[in-house]
């Protein structure tokens, strides 16, 4: 009997775009691969939607608020329709981004130092010695991200706006120089990892993410097979601390500079990775030998409830 697969999409997140982009793939995918696909925009009524379709998986490709912090796995749980990725309490942990610091940090995994503070405060004065980051403590996407360099004398004043969307708490962190690095885990074990590089040569900004031509992605990383195998390791081990399932990707920063510190943290880990034409997933996913049709496939069939 073939699968009735309802993909989530949309949602009601700043990340909205990215995740309709995101279904799209993922539903044709599936198609693809032989299920009955229903796309579901996934508003304020999505539990009655769902009550009404009855899959019998939910594909959960949403991002950012409501579709990666718990709170639609949480219906999913009380509709008992198996759903991809990560169960509620992952979700939330890894989407607030100090507590998330804290479970990884007890787990022996690197994370910058850092604080959290009320994004009126961080606006007041600086949090922090130069240079640091500052971003809100529940976002994704890169979104109300600031970096504030040497010699900036003030504080990121858009703080201030009334019409700042991306909550009020923001978490402030010393900024990590060096080399973008992320890693993937899927069914529990770590994949390749990729060192990311803005076109640029800026950050690894919201363009540098989802424009086409907007980052370079070097996979294999042209690292030491020391640190590759120790961002693999720490990858599993943030997953694993957390209580990820599916599939994970942890992002890092690596400090090789001459005389830099040899620094390598976890910045966070993302439980709703991007499943675009630019996402890093499905790339390295590839590489491992993994089609994007096995890559969805594969996910479909390790849903489930309670996770």
């Amino acid at each position: 009997m073939t699968k009735h697969v309802a993909v989530l999409m949309g949602g009601l997140s700043a990340e909205r775009e990215i995740s309709l982009r995101s279904g799209e793939a993922c539903a044709k995918a599936l198609e693809e691969q032989g299920f009955q696909v229903s796309r579901v925009d996934a508003g304020h009524d999505v539990a009655t939607v769902l009550a009404a379709l009855k899959p019998d998986v939910a594909f959960n490709a949403l991002h950012g608020r409501f579709g990666e912090d718990g709170c639609i796995q949480g219906a999913l749980e009380l509709l008992r329709i198996p759903y991809t990725h990560s169960g509620v309490l992952a979700s939330s942990v890894a989407m607030k981004k100090d507590i998330a610091k804290t479970v990884m940090a007890a787990a022996g995994v690197p994370t910058p130092k850092g604080r959290v503070l009320h994004r009126l405060d961080a606006a007041k004065a600086h949090a922090l010695p130069l240079p640091y980051v500052l971003k809100p403590v529940s976002e994704g996407s890169s979104f109300g991200v600031f970096i504030v360099s040497e010699g900036q004398e003030h504080p990121p004043q858009e703080l201030w706006r009334e019409d700042w969307t991306h909550g009020d708490m923001m978490l402030a962190e010393q900024f990590i120089a060096g080399r973008e690095l992320t890693c993937a885990v899927m069914n529990d074990k770590a994949l390749d990892v990729i060192e990311i590089l803005a076109a640029d040569g800026g950050w690894y900004d919201y363009h540098a993410k989802y424009a086409k031509g907007g980052s370079k992605h070097v996979l294999p990383a042209n690292l030491k097979l020391n640190i590759y195998q120790e961002v693999q390791h720490l990858a599993l081990e943030a997953h694993r601390a957390l209580g990820c399932r599916g599939v994970s990707r942890a992002d890092f920063r690596y400090d090789d500079r001459p005389g830099g510190t040899g620094e390598l943290v976890v910045l966070e880990v993302n439980t709703q990775p991007g499943m675009t034409e630019t996402s890093l997933v499905p790339e390295m996913a590839a590489y491992a030998g993994f089609s994007f049709g096995e890559l969805v496939r594969w996910m479909v069939e390790d849903a489930s409830c309670d996770r």
